[in-house]
């Protein structure tokens, strides 16, 4: 597999398919999740993305877990880091989760530079080759909400502060390029904006859900990546495995040949996957003939 997509205008050089790896630390064990990795890298995959808050579903326990078993894996096997691109995450404000910087409801420079030095420590690493914000700052619509509410919005870190810091961590060489997650259009071209004009690190991809049954990056945020020349990385496209058909039978239940997330985990059926239209939707694509 070549590696012949380049992100946005950045010099990192990926190939179609990346590795997420939010599973490994939950569902996935450490030696289950080294032979996965080896397999990727055997296929020619080069691109890994992982995140501070990872695994999922999120808790204090596992906070953190993901990095530390692909830090291991990377000691473990000499060259390989030189092979692969390397994604992570700065979690944004904590959406409930105390552990993470003690509940603070902002993400300010401090605590974009700490996060990135503890998941360099996590993953055995001198550097991350694409630094994400894993969700907005400000409030606006994410992880399955539909509409931006004025009302909910409080004074936080701007565009500029954030990029300032991760200005300073491309400087220091502890990053490569920047990128967003979960992200809207009018974040997108603020972000680049402000980069532009004040001679700070321009973002080179949105990581954003993107399948068949989520086509929300198609209302407007795929003009504004076109235009600014920014990388999509589509994340959950087969939508937490519906799109497999493994539900299309028992429902959210247990699908007790092959259990997934949504059997799992009570908390992964209140999100956007598990509405009742999701699994219909599936179901629709799913059928013979579809």
């Amino acid at each position: 597999m070549q590696a012949n997509v380049r992100l946005g205008r950045s010099d990192l050089h990926v190939t179609p398919i990346c590795l997420g790896t939010m599973t490994f630390g939950e569902q996935v064990g450490q030696a289950d999740a080294f032979a996965i990795l080896d397999r990727a890298l055997e296929r020619g995959i080069n691109f890994l993305d992982t995140a501070e808050m990872y695994s999922v579903p999120a808790r204090r326990e596992t906070f953190g877990a993901t990095e530390t078993i692909l830090g291991h894996w990377l000691a473990a096997r000499p060259g390989a880091r030189d092979k692969v691109v390397l994604a992570s995450k700065v979690a944004g404000p904590s959406r409930g989760m105390d552990w993470i910087r003690n509940g603070s409801p902002d993400l300010t420079v401090e605590d974009i530079l700490a996060a990135c030095d503890a998941s360099l420590r996590r993953l055995q690493t001198d550097v991350i080759d694409l630094y994400q914000i894993h969700w907005p700052v400000r409030h606006a619509p994410a992880f399955g909400a539909l509409y931006f509410e004025p009302r909910k919005l409080k004074p936080c870190s701007s565009i500029e502060v954030q990029l300032e810091a991760m200005q300073r961590l491309v400087r220091s060489g502890k990053v490569r390029a920047i990128g967003l997650s979960n992200e809207t259009p009018f974040g997108l071209c603020e972000f680049i904006r402000v980069a532009e004009s004040a001679g700070l690190p321009r973002v080179a991809t949105v990581q954003n859900p993107y399948g068949l049954i989520n086509r929300v990056v198609d209302n407007g945020l795929d003009e504004a990546m076109h235009h600014h020349q920014v990388s999509l990385l589509a994340y959950s496209p087969l939508g937490f495995g519906l799109l497999t058909g493994k539900y299309d039978a028992c429902g959210l239940d247990d699908p007790a040949d092959q259990p997934g997330r949504m059997a799992l985990f009570d908390s992964m059926k209140k999100q956007r996957w598990g509405r009742p239209e999701a699994l219909d939707a599936s179901r629709a694509y799913n059928a013979p003939g579809a």
